[in-house]
């Protein structure tokens, strides 16, 4: 039974992880662009999930779950003028300038909010209460919560991009800028749709993330972005299911190596998993070789 606990709590981080990574892999798959101030907007979200909870929600008596709207819409703002006041610049610019622009917002952002709410953590009380019986143990409502909103926002995703117009606009300016110019798409707001949906999914992912681990500061988005950057590149960066499977195995590896072996070998294993993965399947788990002609 302890070993089924200790799954069902590698899926509950596993499942931000790939909320997280499907920022990565959407801006990637589209924009061929690493995006790593996305960890920060997730720590935008989460001061966001604090503050509502503390200045809010408390005082009226309301359930703490609804901070995830106003973190979602300060996330998707956040992304959005990330976008278009840092990227869309440097559209036509080599991509090591865009790599070089996306380490310099997040540095931005981590010393912005150290200097107006403070470097020290920001604790806050559990957001999801009641536990739920299985056998002899108690399952925090928390993780349940969150592996079922993954999956939800996974699948809605996913019918998004193959179903509606705006996700067909999305698929076919990922596949060539200048074809999808031609046939009438607007390519700059597509990027821009893209960065807003990513940041979204971050702005639900930080409220997970607090349900989990309940502190917010400055620099909580770095390791959280770098985790799940990895786990877009263990199962197919540029894939939406990808991301997801890639999420899922790191939390599981993670929390099981926590568990069983040692906390502090917890992100060696974790990176080992990306290396052996680079090595024998560069592509990722679900990705695929694709020959070029030159």
């Amino acid at each position: 039974m302890d070993f089924l606990l200790q799954i069902l709590n590698g899926l509950q981080i596993g499942s931000v992880y790939s909320l997280v990574a499907l920022g990565y892999t959407m801006v990637y798959g589209i924009a061929l662009l690493i995006n790593f101030a996305h960890g920060e907007v997730i720590m935008v979200g989460a001061y966001t999930v604090s503050y509502t909870i503390g200045l809010v929600l408390q005082e009226r008596g309301l359930p703490f779950y609804i901070a995830v709207i106003p973190s979602a819409i300060v996330c998707t703002i956040v992304g959005v003028l990330i976008e278009r006041l840092a990227y869309k610049p440097l559209r036509n610019s080599p991509k090591i300038s865009n790599l070089i622009t996306a380490i310099g917002v997040s540095l931005l952002l981590q010393n912005l909010v150290m200097k107006f709410i403070g470097a020290n953590a920001v604790s806050l009380p559990p957001i999801f209460n009641g536990k739920i019986e299985v056998g002899n143990s108690q399952i925090s409502s928390s993780v349940i919560i969150t592996i079922i909103s993954t999956v939800i926002l996974t699948v809605l995703l996913q019918f998004f991009m193959k179903k509606t117009k705006y996700g067909k606009a999305m698929v076919a300016t990922s596949e060539d800028y200048g074809a999808a110019a031609l046939v009438g798409i607007n390519v700059d707001n597509t990027l821009t749709m893209t960065f807003a949906i990513g940041s979204f999914l971050a702005g639900i992912a930080s409220l997970l993330y607090l349900a989990a681990y309940p502190q917010a500061q400055p620099l909580m988005g770095s390791a959280l972005g770098i985790k799940a950057f990895t786990a877009a590149v263990v199962g197919g960066i540029g894939l939406i299911p990808g991301a997801v499977l890639g999420g899922f195995l790191l939390g599981i590896v993670e929390t099981l190596t926590k568990a069983y072996i040692s906390s502090s070998l917890a992100d060696a294993i974790v990176y080992s998993m990306l290396i052996l993965v680079l090595i024998f399947k560069p592509t990722g788990l679900l990705g695929k070789n694709i020959k070029e002609k030159v």
